[in-house]
Formats: C-alpha cells, sequence, structure tokens
C-alpha cells in the first residue's frame, strides 16, 4: 500500500464548495485586502483561544518576529530558544534585530530545558521562545516561573501545535504572546502562507498590527516604522470555515497516534514519542527516534511509505550559525534527536489500514535486519 506523508486533498475535499463560495464572495466585492473576512477570522481565533486579541499575518516568521519588535526587543538583545526547530524561529529573532541564543531540549524530550535555558542567560536576555514542537506542548509552568525570576518575556511558538493543551489550558494562552503559522500542512492550513499572533495583551496585539501595516492605524498617517505582513482576505476566508474543524481533525490525529503507538510497541528499538502527564498533544507529525533512522526512512520509502526529517540538521550547526562557535557535542539532546527522529505519514484522514500498512513495512524492516 502506497502510504503518502500528507494527504491535504482527502482532508480538505469535503469543505471546497463552502470555501468556492466564500471565494466568490470576496471575488466579487474585490475585497482582496483587509476584507471583512479578516476581522471576522481573527474574532473567532481570539474566541477560540479565549485570549483579549489576534492579529492575523502574512506568516508565522513574521508573526514571531513582528511579536518581539513590539515588545521591544531589537539590537543588543538576546532571545532564547531550542535548536531543533524550523529555521524561521532563530530566523524571526534576527528579523527583530536581537541576537538568538540556543539552549538544549530536556531529556528525553524535544522541548525546551529550564535548567538549560537559565544556564544561558546573561544580562541581554530578554525573551525566551518555547517550541510546542509535534504538537507536544513544552514545559510551561517551569518555564513561566523561570520567566518570572528573571523578568522574560515567553513567546509560545504554536506554528505545529494550535488546539493542544497544557494542563488544560490551550498552548498559546499561557505565554505573554503565541505565534502561530497556517502553512498548508499545519493543523490549521491555509492555502498558501497565512499567519498570527495572539495575546490578553490588547496594547501587544495593537503594536503588531501597527507594525503589519506599515507601521499605521490609519491609512495615510504612519505613526512608527513597519512592514507589510497582512493575511490576505481569501486565506481568512478559508482559514475562518477550516477553524470550525480543528477540533474534530485534532481528534482524528489523536487517534490515529494512539494507533501507531500500540503498534509499534513490540519494537524495543524504536523510542516512541511521549507526551508530558496531563498535557494533550495534537500530533502535527508523528516522530519515533531510532539510532539508524535513515536506514529505515530508506526502507520504508522503497515501499511507497513516505516518511520526513524533523528536523535532521540542528539549527546551532548550520553553516549560518557558525560564529557562535557552538561545536558538534555541545547541546547533545538536541543532536541526537536531530540525528534519531523520524516523521511517519500523519493527518486528519490517515485510515486505520495505513496506520496498519506502515507499522507492518516498520515490522519488515526489523525481521530483514535479524537476517543479516
Amino acid at each position: 500500500m502506497n502510504v503518502p506523508f500528507v494527504d491535504l486533498h482527502r482532508q480538505l475535499e469535503p469543505l471546497l464548495p463552502e470555501i468556492q463560495d466564500a471565494f466568490n464572495s470576496v471575488i466579487e466585492r474585490c475585497a482582496f485586502i483587509n476584507g471583512p473576512e479578516v476581522k471576522a477570522f481573527e474574532k473567532k481565533m481570539t474566541e477560540y483561544l479565549g485570549l483579549a486579541g489576534v492579529c492575523s499575518l502574512s506568516n508565522g516568521t513574521h508573526a514571531l518576529a513582528l511579536t518581539l519588535q513590539a515588545l521591544g526587543i531589537g539590537p543588543g538583545d538576546e532571545v532564547i530558544t531550542v535548536p531543533n526547530t524550523a529555521f524561521p524561529t532563530s530566523e524571526a529573532i534576527h528579523l527583530a534585530g536581537a541576537e538568538v541564543v540556543f539552549a538544549d531540549t530536556a531529556p528525553g524530550a524535544f522541548s525546551l530545558d529550564p535548567a538549560a535555558a537559565e544556564q544561558v542567560m546573561t544580562s541581554r536576555t530578554r525573551a525566551i521562545i518555547p517550541v510546542h514542537l509535534y504538537g507536544i506542548p513544552a514545559d510551561m509552568d517551569a518555564l513561566m516561573d523561570l520567566a518570572e525570576k528573571h523578568r522574560l518575556f515567553v513567546v509560545e511558538d504554536v506554528a505545529q501545535a494550535q488546539g493542544a493543551r497544557y494542563r488544560g489550558r490551550l498552548v498559546g494562552t499561557i505565554g505573554h504572546a503565541a505565534c502561530f503559522s497556517f502553512f498548508p500542512s499545519k493543523n490549521l492550513g491555509a492555502f498558501g502562507d497565512g499567519g498570527a499572533m495572539a495575546s490578553d495583551d490588547t496594547e501587544l496585539v495593537k503594536k503588531v498590527r501597527m507594525l503589519a501595516s506599515h507601521g499605521r492605524e490609519e491609512k495615510y498617517t504612519h505613526l512608527i516604522k513597519g512592514t507589510n505582513s497582512r493575511l490576505d482576505t481569501l486565506k481568512a476566508a478559508q482559514l475562518s470555515i477550516c477553524l470550525d474543524h480543528l477540533d474534530e481533525w485534532n481528534r482524528q490525529r489523536r487517534q490515529a497516534a494512539a494507533l501507531y503507538d500500540e503498534l509499534l510497541q513490540p519494537y524495543e528499538e524504536i523510542i516512541r514519542p511521549r507526551v508530558p502527564q496531563a498535557c494533550e498533544a495534537v500530533w502535527h507529525v508523528y516522530v519515533i527516534r531510532y539510532t539508524r533512522r535513515d536506514k529505515l526512512a530508506d526502507f520504508l520509502n522503497q515501499r511507497g511509505i513516505k516518511t520526513g526529517l524533523h528536523y535532521p540538521l540542528p539549527l546551532h550547526l548550520q553553516p549560518v550559525y557558525g560564529y557562535l562557535g557552538l561545536a558538534a557535542g555541545s547541546l547533545p539532546e538536541a543532536e541526537a534527536a536531530c540525528q534519531q527522529v523520524l516523521s511517519l505519514p500523519m493527518f486528519p484522514s490517515i485510515t486505520p489500514a495505513e496506520i496498519q500498512a506502515v507499522c507492518e513495512a516498520v515490522g519488515q524492516f526489523f525481521e530483514t535486519e535479524k537476517k543479516k
């Protein structure tokens, strides 16, 4: 059986007539920029999160960068985050004018280790960006305590975790602000790039909105230096429809992850992903760890099972960060994870038969290895 890594068409096809109607309405009115659908989506997402405000943006990278800028973070400041994340997390720190500082992940986990974060703090540290990687919540209680102790901002990177819960609270509602990506394959994905920031601080949301619209509140009056990072009306209309289905899609992802857990349990060589106690993951991807990851990936791919790598090279070892002087071995937990992680097929409409096929192929791999 061929199993795709992601199948967006299968997921979105039932919604296409409703989305097309919404698009037709926008097109008929030619309301492509700042149409009423943008505010409607922001209102719906604000209500979903239970926060004071949401500012939609053109992408998740700008959501992080503009939020940092709105917090007054820039040249001379440092922001701590993890190295086992997508490049835009650290890229956004540079776009804000600050410097990235990498801290290791917690042992056996994919998220920021609060103790490691405290070790790399300096007098220049202004913020922490925890990443809820793969849809699994980070240790927010410990990180918020750390931030309060050192008077730091916490900006949650929720790009892969919209709808996940940490001790009953939605991730993205715990820090001082949260940033989201609507890249098409995310749990809530747009027809193209998109993003948002959210906060209970209405003044912060207002500042980000100004930064995203050329530094203005009114059309011809520019109060601060900004940029152009607005969410298109067409995407807002589509996202508003899809948001109504996010919880169900996440339920289906959890169901798929539970089946993976059950079927992969016999293979002791594989480390299955762990969710912290009292937390609810939303499984943007289902990531296992295995010491011979590349060999397993090749075996699966040759049998029509598509896999992914999130992420094979930690950011502190990327060529662009050579100036930091962080050699291999400096952040061992994150490095070990990046050498071992393998993302298996995961999307809301994946079938039990497809998951069974993936796990049977994993079993065939180990049977083949035993014969060598």
